[in-house]
């Protein structure tokens, strides 16, 4: 056995660094690995050797990258070829286009941990336009209310952990708290930025899909990217221009909507809808993991494991869920097997929860845009210090600033909205992603929001499949959760989460 370490992520400054230091190298490219990795299916020599023939022949390697992707449709080749993009003065509302491609890496600035400025971005379809002030102007109102709220919530998140409090190294804990509320008010143009590690597959669809997208924003967005990894890598991005399928489709399927919603019987956005509402799942859920599972652990077909499990009695079903689980820790994902069985959610949730939500890149999320008419989430705090009022009348100018933009300008009016604005969300999730989603937002550390819809999903999924979610709940109730199933601790040892007590 042999490992070789054929590379790994370098900060770019470090190359030319070097680069100033040995002179210019054609081969500081990741299209030399993506190239030799590509050859190794056809080429009998070690991988070492075909990837130095790659570094010592880098235009050569770009030709072959080229025919393998372009002319053989070999496309998987490029996923060996990585970018670490550093991402500044987006907004919300295009983060929220980025973060759509699900195998890639996200780290973005958190409005949480972070005090807020007043930066934001002007879209520049308003930009010289009759709308320019009404944006600013509302804007301003927005940011001098989340200043307002935060000194006022800053007070309260302190009187109301006053044991807490006395320790200067909670303070900022008890910021963050106040943060995260004040937050609610800021719009979705305020700015953002993130790191993204993304390979060269998905680097080429969001570019496809950026200059597809009618968004100035996300079109200069998608320039910007392109113009840094095309240098680097000429060969691996080839099918990054605007084409039919992504720039026409969408307007398409919503003029086809329109007509069928124009004959179709009479009907109104359902604005008082439940906020979480399981609206399809795998019927007989706990059979089908059931006998997935005796599907791993015999040799029997999948169709005879099922039938099986069908005539066992529920103690002998909750047996096989028990023994699946019983060696588990908080830490630990559920088996494979779980990912059999799906349950979809329609969402009503605000932008300040969708942007947690939609890191479960592992689940199928599609969403609408954002709509006034499904009203605002406000925090707790913010009606406990009293100040309701003056945050509904800071939505209520954002509104009306909307509506104007919206008969202009429809498709930059969402820019104006704020973290409290909702929108629906149609989330599909096998039970697998459903624990995990279950174990970090349910954690006492997890923000409020996401926690009670995730918390609400958990309830509804549990309804269902009984066997299946019998352990789901966040991590740091996972020993409790555990001794009701179990009727003791798992055996671990001395396993303790931070600011939790250990279960005797």
């Amino acid at each position: 056995m042999k490992v070789n370490l054929a590379g790994f992520n370098v900060d770019t400054k470090v190359l030319r660094d070097i680069e100033a230091k040995a002179g210019k190298r054609e081969d500081l490219t990741p299209e030399v690995i993506s190239a030799s990795y590509a050859r190794i299916s056809r080429d009998p020599r070690p991988i070492n050797e075909i990837r130095k023939d790659a570094r010592d022949e880098v235009e050569k390697t770009r030709k072959l990258n080229s025919t393998i992707i372009f002319k053989m449709g070999h496309h998987s080749v490029a996923e060996h070829a990585v970018f670490n993009l550093d991402i500044l003065g987006v907004s919300r509302l295009a983060m929220e286009e980025l973060e759509k491609f699900r195998l890639c890496s996200y780290t973005e600035k958190s409005q949480r941990y972070i005090t807020l400025d007043n930066d934001f971005i002007l879209p520049e379809e308003i930009k010289n336009s009759n709308l320019e002030n009404l944006f600013i102007e509302t804007i301003s109102k927005q940011n001098k209310a989340y200043f307002k709220l935060l000194e006022k919530l800053k007070l309260y998140v302190f009187a109301e952990n006053a044991e807490l409090a006395k320790n200067p190294k909670n303070h900022n804990l008890l910021e963050g708290w106040a943060k995260e509320d004040a937050r609610y008010i800021t719009s979705l143009s305020t700015e953002a930025q993130v790191g993204q590690t993304i390979n060269a597959r998905n680097l080429e669809l969001l570019l496809r899909r950026f200059a597809s997208h009618p968004l100035q924003e996300i079109k200069l967005l998608g320039r910007a990217i392109y113009e840094q990894v095309s240098e680097v890598a000429p060969s691996i991005i080839i099918f990054h221009e605007a084409n039919d399928r992504d720039q026409n489709t969408f307007s398409e399927l919503k003029k086809i909507t329109e007509k069928i919603l124009a004959t179709a019987a009479a009907y109104s956005p359902d604005e008082k809808s439940q906020d979480v509402r399981l609206v399809e799942y795998t019927k007989d859920g706990d059979n089908i993991i059931a006998a997935s599972i005796l599907h791993v652990s015999s040799n029997l077909p999948y169709e005879q494991c099922l039938s099986i499990v069908k005539n066992l009695t529920e103690q002998d079903k909750k047996n096989i869920f028990r023994t699946t689980c019983k060696n588990m820790q908080f830490y630990d994902s559920m088996p494979r097997e779980f990912e059999y069985v799906n349950l979809t959610f329609n969402i009503a949730l605000s932008s300040a929860c969708f942007g947690q939500l939609k890191r479960h890149r592992m689940s199928t999320i599609t969403a609408q845009p954002y709509y006034p008419g499904l009203g605002i989430t406000i925090p707790e705090s913010i009606k406990n210090i009293g100040m309701e009022d003056y945050f509904k009348d800071i939505i209520h100018k954002t509104n009306d600033a909307y509506n104007t933009i919206y008969k202009n300008i429809p498709l930059v009016a969402p820019y104006i909205l704020t973290n409290a604005h909702r929108k629906r969300v149609l989330i599909r999730v096998s039970a697998r992603e459903l624990y995990h989603i279950s174990r970090l937002r349910e954690d006492s550390h997890a923000q409020w929001d996401i926690r009670n819809v995730s918390a609400s999903m958990s309830q509804q999924a549990k309804q269902v499949m009984p066997l299946t979610f019998s352990l789901i709940g966040a991590k740091d109730k996972y020993n409790e959760i555990y001794k009701k199933v179990y009727n003791q601790l798992p055996n671990i040892t001395e396993v303790v989460l931070p600011g939790t007590k250990k279960i005797k």
